[in-house]
């Protein structure tokens, strides 16, 4: 039986919670007056793998999520939680991160350090799914629906959002990965679909952060796909490969007990 962990560090539950204010919080700057909506520097370099603005909605159930797991990790019942203690300095660099993304590029558009920030972002999200890959017991319903549901979530959608944020830093500099570089596009395009098939994979079937990153290959099938054959294959074959990955993982029964309990 294992030992009873002592408490988790006050610090680390309130960092996790001030973490959240400032990725939900960002982006409210430009209501108040402050830079440019994300969706107006977005547009500004604009590429073939810039999703539908449709897409985006998604950030409303991350935020959702995010507030939530902040609020039920300081609850009394979480301070002796081990899942939470492992990934809470994760969670903060994530979350933060994200903030801080949101912040930058509503000053300064999508550069090489809005690339860097987001990158950073999902890394620590990766850790987290690390974390819960390699966790010894089953989850609890409030693991599995608020922690492994929402930080896998905000795990495919990073990773769609890194290589979006990369091709735009391309354009912004006058580099590459504009209309007139389709091929450059799908392979970025591409080269994700890999990542996060292995990433599926390496997770034992991740259900959740395969639906995500379906959802933003399919924003960008809609908008790029619609304008370049080679950005409809690449995300066909992007979609493909995750979905496959999910799937055969998924049939063995216990990947799908980790994650549906």
């Amino acid at each position: 039986m294992t030992a009873l962990r002592a408490n988790r560090s006050p610090v680390q539950i309130v960092a996790i919670l001030l973490a959240v204010i400032i990725q939900i919080g960002a982006t409210f700057l430009p209501q108040l007056g402050f830079g440019e909506p994300i969706g107006d520097r977005s547009d500004s370099v604009r590429t073939l793998i810039t999703p539908s603005g449709w897409a985006f909605a998604i950030w409303g159930p991350l935020f959702l999520g995010s507030a939530l797991f902040a609020i039920w990790q300081a609850l009394p019942k979480q301070r002796d939680s081990e899942l939470v203690d492992r990934i809470g300095w994760s969670a903060v660099g994530a979350l933060s991160a994200q903030g801080l993304w949101a912040t930058y590029t509503q000053f300064a558009n999508l550069t090489v350090i809005s690339a860097i920030i987001i990158a950073f972002s999902l890394m620590c999200l990766l850790a987290i799914l690390r974390v819960m890959v390699s966790f010894e017991r089953p989850f609890t319903a409030g693991e599995r629906w608020i922690v492994a549901l929402v930080f896998s979530a905000l795990a495919a959608w990073l990773t769609a959002a890194t290589i979006v944020n990369i091709s735009a830093t391309l354009v912004y500099y006058g580099v590459a990965g504009g209309f007139e570089y389709p091929l450059i596009a799908a392979a970025i395009i591409l080269v994700g679909g890999a990542i996060a098939a292995t990433a599926v994979a390496r997770s034992k079937g991740n259900p959740w952060y395969s639906l995500v990153f379906l959802w933003a290959l399919l924003a960008i099938y809609f908008r790029g796909g619609q304008e370049s054959g080679a950005i409809a294959i690449a995300t066909a074959v992007s979609g493909v490969a995750v979905a496959a990955a999910c799937l055969g993982a998924l049939r063995h029964r216990d990947n799908r007990a980790r994650w549906f309990g």
